[in-house]
């Protein structure tokens, strides 16, 4: 098996139930993981969303017939889930499973693991997180991708926080427009990237 990606843009409302679930999985002859791909569901809806996903997952793994969830992010949980040719059951584990993973079982191959990229994850993260998931060194659990992509997520957004904060300080002290009292910026305007001073200068 190779990896199979499915990604498909975001729809917000009215899901249609045919459109293709937006998956990541590891390729074959890959090391065993504590996760084995990604699934980003488009909403939080275990009856419109688990059918599209386990006719995907069917053809590859053999007839999936349970899955786990953890009810902490999921607001309602079937028992059953019909889906094409067959039933698949749903059930729960609070303590015993990660929050954000998804198991599955296969009647005659296994179990896979996969994480649950929320629905509502900027399409930048859940990209990420999705490679994450299927990287071939990885090893983290489902709820420890997803710190760390906030991790990443949140350095991302300090380290443009502190170039636009250096960069406006240097421009109040005299910096860019020092030089060029005709080519003030006026209120409002964008500001393009200015290096950063040297120490001293």
């Amino acid at each position: 098996m190779t990896a199979t990606t499915l990604l498909t843009p975001a729809v917000e409302d009215g899901i249609p139930s045919s459109l293709p679930p937006r998956l990541v999985l590891a390729p074959a002859g890959t090391a065993p993981a504590l996760i084995d791909g990604a699934w980003w569901p488009r909403s939080r809806d275990l009856s419109a969303e688990l059918p599209a996903l386990i006719d995907v997952l069917d053809p590859l793994w053999g007839r999936i017939t349970r899955v786990t969830v953890n009810p902490k992010f999921w607001l309602v949980i079937p028992r059953k889930v019909p889906v094409h040719g067959h039933v698949v059951h749903v059930g729960w584990f609070e303590a015993e499973q990660d929050p954000h993973k998804l198991l599955l079982l296969s009647y005659t191959v296994g179990r896979w693991d996969l994480l649950v990229v929320p629905p509502e994850t900027e399409p930048a993260t859940a990209t990420r997180l999705m490679a994450m998931a299927t990287d071939p060194s990885r090893s983290l659990t489902a709820t420890g991708l997803l710190q760390e992509a906030e991790c990443f997520r949140t350095a991302a957004e300090a380290a443009t926080g502190s170039d636009s904060f250096r960069e406006a300080v240097w421009d109040s002290e005299g910096g860019h427009d020092a030089r060029h009292p005709t080519s003030r910026t006026p209120v409002g305007a964008v500001i393009g990237h200015v290096p950063t001073p040297a120490v001293g200068v």
